[in-house]
C-alpha cells in the first residue's frame, strides 16, 4: 500500500513540530525532509524534543527540487514567505499553507494588512464553516492547494458562523473577545512574550481592528451572512502556552426564539466529528481541547441584551493550525477525513 509522503517546511517552529506530531501518529502518510530556513543544520531533538522518533533528523534548507520530490508539502512559513518557494512546485505535488498568504480573496485588503504583494487566493481550509447552501467542505475534496485558516479565525468563524447563515443573527454588530497561548505568536524571541512577563497577566494587544486576522475573520462570516459583516475584535495575550477561547456576541434577529438560536448550531454540527456543541450550561474551556483537533462550542441567549452569546474553544496549536492542516490533506487525498486526528483532549 503506498503510503503519502510528506515535507515540511519551517519544522522547527510551533506549528512546524505539531504537524510533525500529528503525522507520526497518522497510519496514512510517511514523514519525508523536514527543513528549516535559520535552523538548517541542526537536528529537529533541539528544537522539539518531544518528538522522539525524528530527534536525529537533521534539517534541511527548503529547497523546492527538494519538497517537489514529495506527494504533500506542509508550509510552516512566516507570512510573506511561501508565495515565492509555492511558484516552484509542481502542480502534482498537494501543498497546504499554513501561513496567510493565499487566505484573503480581496487583494485590498491584504494590502492594508500585510507588507508584502498579494499573492492570490486557494481554496480555504475550513470544512465545518457554514455557508448558507453548503460547507466549506466541498472545494476541498481533491485540491492541490490549500490555505489553512489562521486560529483565530478558526475559532471565532465556527463560534458564529451557523447563527449568520441561518439568518437568526444581525450582521451589523458582532463583537469579540479572544484570549491566546503564547504559541499563538509563533517562537520568535520578543520581550513582551518571556515568562516574567506573562506569568500572572493578560493583557490585549491589536486592539482597534488593527490585528492581522480581522479581514479573514470578516471575509468567512460575510460568506456565511450573504452580507457584509462589521466586527469588533479584540485579542488577548493570556498567560498559558496553547488554546484559545473566543467570546463572540452579536444582536438577536427581531422574532427569533431561544430555541430557532440553538438549532441553529445543533443543525450545523449534528454530524461534524470535530465540532461539538455543549449540552445544558456547560461552557468551553481550553483544558478540555488541549492537543486534540476538537472544538468546543456554547451557545446562549442573553434576552435583556438581546443578544446571542457563543463561547468556542480551540487548541490553537491543533485545530487551529496544524490539525486544520491535515485534516484539509485527508479531504484533498481522499482519505477519511478523520485520520490521524486526535479527537480526545489531555487532562489534568
Amino acid at each position: 500500500m503506498h503510503m503519502v509522503t510528506a515535507a515540511v517546511a519551517g519544522a522547527s517552529g510551533y506549528a512546524g513540530g505539531e504537524i510533525l506530531r500529528l503525522l507520526l501518529a497518522h497510519p496514512e502518510f510517511s514523514i519525508g525532509a523536514l527543513c528549516a530556513a535559520g535552523n538548517a543544520g541542526s537536528r529537529l531533538g533541539e528544537h522539539h524534543p518531544h518528538l522522539g522518533p525524528l530527534s536525529d533528523r537533521v534539517l534541511e534548507p527548503a529547497d523546492p527540487e527538494l519538497l517537489a520530490s514529495h506527494d504533500v508539502v506542509f508550509l510552516a512559513l512566516p507570512h510573506g514567505a511561501s508565495a515565492a518557494l509555492v511558484a516552484d512546485l509542481p502542480d502534482s505535488v498537494v501543498v497546504l499553507d499554513c501561513g496567510a498568504d493565499f487566505r484573503l480573496t480581496d487583494a485590498e485588503a491584504w494590502s492594508r494588512y500585510y507588507d508584502t504583494p498579494y499573492a492570490g487566493s486557494w481554496p480555504y481550509g475550513l470544512p465545518e464553516l457554514t455557508l448558507p447552501d453548503s460547507t466549506g467542505r466541498d472545494a476541498l475534496v481533491g485540491a492541490g492547494r490549500i490555505a489553512v485558516p489562521g486560529c483565530y479565525p478558526t475559532a471565532v468563524t465556527l463560534a458564529l458562523a451557523p447563527g449568520l447563515a441561518a439568518g437568526v443573527l444581525d450582521p451589523e454588530d458582532v463583537v469579540v473577545v479572544a484570549a491566546s497561548g503564547t504559541s499563538g505568536a509563533g517562537r520568535s524571541l520578543k520581550p513582551h512574550l518571556l515568562g516574567a512577563e506573562v506569568m500572572g497577566s493578560m493583557s490585549p494587544y491589536g486592539v482597534g481592528g488593527v490585528h492581522r486576522h480581522v479581514p479573514e475573520i470578516v471575509q468567512n462570516l460575510s460568506a456565511a451572512a450573504g452580507s457584509e459583516v462589521s466586527l469588533s475584535f479584540t485579542p488577548v495575550l493570556a498567560p498559558m502556552p496553547r488554546g484559545i477561547l473566543a467570546t463572540c456576541t452579536a444582536r438577536i434577529r427581531v422574532g427569533t426564539s431561544a430555541a430557532q438560536v440553538r438549532s441553529a448550531w445543533t443543525r450545523a454540527y449534528a454530524d461534524e466529528p470535530f465540532v461539538h456543541v455543549l449540552k445544558d450550561d456547560r461552557q468551553p474551556s481550553t483544558s478540555a481541547v488541549l492537543g486534540s483537533n476538537l472544538v468546543l462550542v456554547q451557545v446562549a441567549v442573553d434576552e435583556r441584551a438581546g443578544r446571542v452569546v457563543v463561547t468556542a474553544a480551540i487548541d490553537n496549536l491543533t485545530k487551529g493550525t496544524a490539525g486544520g492542516a491535515v485534516q484539509c490533506a485527508n479531504l484533498a487525498l481522499g482519505l477519511p477525513e478523520t485520520c490521524g486526528l486526535p479527537m480526545t483532549g489531555i487532562a489534568p
